[in-house]
């Protein structure tokens, strides 16, 4: 008899913080998950996960988590970001942000014809496509569960929610582990480099950073961690403008809006006051955010619950991935100017198509701080994927449950 326990927010926040030291661990003995630049969350959050699938096998104990926690990492992250996007990188990252716009619309449309191919093929309702295609890959757990209750009533398909977590999860998982290879793949095979070496990095420090760096003080911490919060509360303000207006959008966009407004405007009006752009501390506060983040929902992956689903994820979930890779290589990397600032989108794109932001941003993250930096690749994605994904993809899904 299966039995559910249920870890309170706390503790899963706790072991959200294990688990991202337990990937810190695991990429420094394993020189492949280096070499390859996976994630340290991903790595932890992968073996905790398998973990907790094999105490599931022997025991039938489902453990699931709280995550209101990791919810608040998110928002904290965007904030973070946002502060990290100088006007001049949002008005240089223009094509690039048009560029992306496309790319992601063809990325969509391509998910969703997969999708609806592979529904076919295993004799399931071709409405039903839309979660083997871009309602979960693109649109992650969240637009999965949106979505599913529409596609069952509508295609009179049972399981259709069991379907959509399953895709995401998966997606999830080879998001996290495509993104790193792509881009050594990339810019070992070019030589690429960084065109600003000596800029900092959005988000943590680099691998080989000289011992000559500044190091960070409490004062430094303090200032950015006070910063971050005054974001999220200006967000949280924000939000509910925008809520009133009937238009739904999650709490971390209007984060990121505000930390946008308010490092620039502070850049404007109090020049000689101490800056968020390229802050060590802000940076290492974004990793630690992101990592949290990732770390958890890596771990909280109920991995038992894809055993019934079998032959259909496998193949369908195959040709994604392949597809992916070989949009990410042969065209997005090209389009978008086949230089270093591609290849790191690239890397990013790889999480983003199969993933959610964050895995992207973990992917990016792991490139740069072994290659260098892109500060225009930390503008542009983070704000394709949390304006225009949403709305396109939801107007691509609508069309083909409604056809």
């Amino acid at each position: 008899m299966t039995q559910t326990l249920l870890i309170p927010d706390f503790i899963a926040v706790t072991c959200g913080f294990a688990v991202f030291l337990l990937g810190w661990r695991l990429n420094r003995k394993v020189a492949p998950l280096r070499e390859f630049n996976i994630p340290e969350p991903v790595s932890g959050g992968l073996i905790a996960a398998l973990l907790l699938l094999l105490v599931f096998k022997i025991t039938g104990l489902e453990i699931s988590f709280e995550m209101a926690g990791r919810d608040l990492f998110l928002v904290l992250f965007f904030a973070g970001i946002g502060l990290n996007a100088r006007l001049s990188d949002l008005v240089a990252g223009g094509k690039p942000l048009l560029l992306l716009l496309i790319l992601t619309l063809v990325t969509i449309v391509a998910q969703n014809g997969i999708g609806v191919l592979g529904a076919l093929i295993f004799d399931l309702p071709a409405k039903a496509g839309v979660l083997l295609g871009s309602a979960s890959l693109i649109g992650g757990h969240g637009t999965a569960i949106a979505w599913s209750p529409q596609v069952e009533q509508v295609a009179g398909m049972d399981g259709a929610s069991e379907l959509g977590i399953a895709v995401a999860t998966l997606g999830l998982v080879l998001a996290a582990l495509i993104g790193g290879p792509i881009a050594k793949f990339l810019v070992e095979r070019r030589g690429l480099s960084p065109d600003r070496p000596n800029a900092e990095l959005a988000v943590g420090l680099s691998d080989d950073h000289p011992d000559s760096t500044p190091a960070i003080d409490h004062v430094q911490l303090m200032r950015a961690i006070l910063t971050l919060n005054i974001v999220v509360f200006l967000g949280y303000l924000l939000h509910g403008i925008i809520d009133a207006t009937g238009l739904k959008l999650p709490l971390f966009v209007p984060c990121l809006i505000m930390g946008i407004v308010l490092a620039n405007a502070r850049a404007i009006l109090m020049p000689n006051a101490p800056q968020t752009f390229g802050d060590r501390s802000l940076a290492v506060l974004n990793e630690l955010t992101l990592g949290v983040f990732l770390a958890m929902s890596l771990m909280s992956m109920q991995l038992w619950a894809l055993g019934g689903l079998g032959l259909t994820l496998l193949v369908v979930l195959a040709v994604q991935t392949v597809f992916a890779i070989a949009f990410v290589v042969f065209i997005l990397f090209r389009v978008m100017g086949s230089d270093y600032l591609a290849a790191v989108l690239a890397a990013g794109f790889g999480g983003f198509a199969l993933g959610a932001t964050p895995t992207a941003i973990a992917n990016m993250t792991a490139v740069t701080k072994r290659y260098g930096p892109s500060p225009i690749a930390f503008v542009v994605l983070p704000l394709v994927s949390a304006f225009f994904v949403d709305l396109a993809n939801a107007v691509v899904i609508q069309t083909i449950v409604n056809f």
